[in-house]
């Protein structure tokens, strides 16, 4: 047994002393077919869709899943070059529904739709306050919304001041003195006395402990701030009078359409209750700030409301007109592919492919959207069925990017 390791142990010896340089050479060899390696596949070709660590310098398919092996992108970034071309067939097309249609230059309209609310004209509205202090005896309008006519009693209260005037009064014409009269009676006027009143006192040569408080003009109860015995004062705002033969509507418009108004705009408005009627109205004012949480403008819109259907707090549909905008590129807006970064739409090649190209949007005027860049007259575009060629040629040219990392 220690003849036969004593043997082994010889052999080992002079192979290892007679084939070292051949060893170290070997060594060497593969050193430099390491780096020749490195080198070769430091930017290689192309890759697995599927399996993006199987690479190759050539075109061939993937030893794993037989999938044919696809270029990979120069760099990280997505051009409308990295999206693939995809070529189907006439059949497919038919199955699929697509249609095809061709860019053009067109008028667009700008017009706003929006929600509004209709509200009183404040420019119409009447604010009633007493001329003197004094404590409600009597009231007649009890509600709000309730309609009055100018010269309606509206309640009546006593006074201490103008029991004192109507004193005076009568005094003055007791003593027969015109100046002293004419200068009781303007007393009397100018703490809200009714001229009748003023007549009846005189009639009866007694004072009134009451005096009526009367509406200055037709309209409605907009608004109320007393019920009997309330001691009231020249600072009590008893009642708020509102006209509604015309009426504002109120819109909020967002940050980007805000160029497309200007005062003056017509407007057509809608409401649910009455349908089939349509109000025309203009533009009325446009508020100079933002809403800061929406970031919406405000527009006060006027209209004309002779028969008084438009309500007050009622909800309306609006729509806002802003003149024609001419000459523009212009594609169906079933067309576009809404993306996060930027919209897309599938073009029609000269060869007959589609392949999915990126665009500039403008305005959206209803079915219409205006293309700013990324498309020229005469194109040819999927307006149906592209979203299945856009989701193919984006899911390679994800793959391929996924292969490139």
């Amino acid at each position: 047994m220690k003849l036969l390791f004593a043997f082994f142990l010889s052999i080992v010896l002079l192979f290892a002393a007679g084939c070292l340089p051949e060893q170290e050479n070997t060594a060497e060899q593969v050193q430099e077919s390491a780096l020749e390696h490195a080198e070769k596949h430091a930017d290689p070709d192309y890759v697995c869709p599927m399996h993006p660590q199987i690479i190759r310098d050539e075109p061939g398919s993937c030893p794993i899943c037989g999938m044919d092996l696809v270029p990979k992108f120069s760099d990280g970034k997505q051009t409308d070059d990295d999206f693939p071309g995809i070529s189907v067939s006439p059949e497919i097309q038919r199955s699929m529904g697509l249609r095809t249609t061709t860019v053009s230059r067109e008028t667009l309209w700008r017009y706003i739709k929006t929600v509004g609310r209709v509200e009183y004209n404040e420019d119409d509205l009447l604010h009633l306050h007493p001329r003197s202090s004094g404590w409600v005896e009597k009231l007649f309008v009890r509600s709000l919304g309730e309609r009055v006519t100018k010269g309606q009693k509206l309640l009546a209260y006593y006074s201490p001041e103008i029991y004192s005037a109507q004193e005076e009064y009568l005094v003055a014409l007791r003593s027969a003195r015109k100046e002293l009269t004419r200068s009781s009676e303007k007393r009397l006027e100018l703490l809200g006395v009714p001229k009748r009143v003023i007549r009846q006192i005189e009639k009866s040569g007694k004072a009134m402990r009451s005096v009526p408080l009367l509406a200055p003009a037709d309209g409605v109860i907009a608004a109320m701030g007393l019920r009997e015995g309330m001691y009231i004062q020249p600072t009590s705002e008893l009642f708020t009078f509102a006209q509604l033969a015309d009426v504002w509507v109120k819109v909020d418009v967002f940050e980007h359409q805000i160029d497309w108004v200007e005062q003056g705009n017509a407007v057509e408005i809608r409401v649910a209750a009455l349908p089939g009627r349509v109000w025309k109205g203009t533009v009325d004012y446009i508020y100079p700030e933002l809403d800061p949480g929406t970031l919406t403008l405000t527009l006060r819109i006027r209209v004309q409301n002779l028969e008084e259907q438009l309500r007050p707090n009622m909800f309306a549909d609006v729509v806002i007109y802003g003149g024609p905008k001419k000459d523009v590129l212009a594609v169906p807006r079933e067309a576009l592919i809404l993306a996060p970064q930027k919209n897309r739409v599938v073009v029609q090649t000269a060869d007959g492919e589609f392949k999915p190209v990126e665009v500039e949007t403008g305005m959206f005027s209803g079915g219409r959207v205006e293309i700013l860049s990324g498309l020229s007259e005469g194109d040819v575009i999927v307006d149906a069925g592209q979203f299945l060629i856009d989701s193919e040629s984006n899911l390679e040219a994800s793959l391929r990017r996924f292969a490139a990392q």
